[in-house]
């Protein structure tokens, strides 16, 4: 056989070949349904060990309220969420936002069928809130969970981020509240010494916050003053009673509550705001008293309440300078 004919029965043979490798690619393909990683896979280290993450998620189910607002600053449109704490169903701040997405249950008692029929390709949840389903979610799904719900919403923020793919966007999020921190902290830089109470009303239960809550955390990072028995690094004082009253005062006092629509909560408000010995508190004698929104000061927890509380606390100093 001549050396011309050899060489193009091996050229067919290798074109044979390489046809071959391509329709096997074609055919494993079609048996996953199309789906390609795209070479994008990553691992993130979370409070359940390290889960890895095939390629950046389009499809996200978020499980924390704070978790909401931070997909949707990152520019994350969750596929399901849990119902807002207040709200039918999402707060007041961010409904039009979440228009379309479903409720997979609440932070406390989260509904697993609902989350495996919105196929997700990532879910992120909260240890102290949804440990034990843990081992349900992740066979949905891969699963990153926050260690727990703290004062400082950054935490969970830059682990979202991580588990979004979406470093960058978080960092510029982040970059821009923290230049709201320093704007408002030069404004009223002869103004920190200002002593600020926080005090919320729910129902069967009056509360004075501490530093380390949601509000304590923003009000530390500006640089405002707490009253001495405040200044603390825990959460709160709970069910506190009519003798601690006197521990409320400071120079503001904001006070906000958590009212869930049956009116117990605005009833104990509206009792304790009428005592005596409320009533004779410094700030409330010189009118330095405010209501803030619940949800905005405390409960949301998120970026998105974080800075509509610096929209709050700047107008209200303003009117102190």
């Amino acid at each position: 056989m001549s050396f011309n004919k050899r060489f193009w029965l091996i050229s067919i043979l290798l074109s044979v070949l390489v046809l071959g490798a391509c329709g096997g690619n074609t055919d494993k393909k079609e048996e996953s349904g199309g789906k390609e990683s795209g070479g994008n896979s990553y691992t993130v280290e979370h409070a359940m060990g390290t889960t890895e993450i095939p390629d950046t998620p389009k499809r996200v189910v978020i499980l924390t309220n704070e978790g909401t607002e931070s997909l949707l600053s990152m520019g994350v449109k969750p596929v399901g969420a849990v119902k807002s704490w207040v709200g039918e169903p999402w707060y007041d701040h961010i409904s039009d936002e979440m228009e379309g997405v479903e409720v997979v249950g609440e932070e406390s008692q989260v509904n697993v069928e609902a989350i495996a029929k919105l196929k997700p390709d990532l879910i992120i949840g909260n240890k102290m809130r949804q440990e034990d389903i843990y081992p349900q979610l992740e066979k949905i799904a891969p699963t990153v969970f926050a260690e727990t719900l703290r004062g400082d919403w950054k935490e969970n923020f830059k682990l979202y981020a991580e588990a979004l793919n979406k470093q960058e966007e978080g960092e510029k999020v982040l970059a821009d509240f923290d230049a709201r921190i320093g704007e408002l902290k030069e404004k009223y830089a002869d103004q920190l010494d200002t002593e600020i109470s926080l005090v919320r009303f729910m129902a069967g239960d009056v509360r004075i916050y501490h530093k380390d809550t949601f509000a304590g955390v923003i009000l530390e990072q500006i640089g405002f003053s707490r009253p001495e028995s405040q200044n603390v690094d825990d959460f709160a004082e709970k069910n506190v009673s009519e003798e601690r009253i006197p521990a409320m005062d400071g120079d503001l006092i904001f006070y906000f509550t958590y009212e869930t629509g049956d009116g117990e909560a605005q009833a104990l408000e509206d009792e304790w705001l009428n005592k005596p010995l409320f009533k004779n508190l410094e700030a409330v004698q010189a009118g330095n008293i405010y209501k803030v929104n619940d949800s905005i000061w405390n409960t949301a927890g998120g970026v998105i309440a974080a800075n509509l509380m610096l929209d709050d606390l700047d107008e209200i100093m303003e009117q102190h300078q």
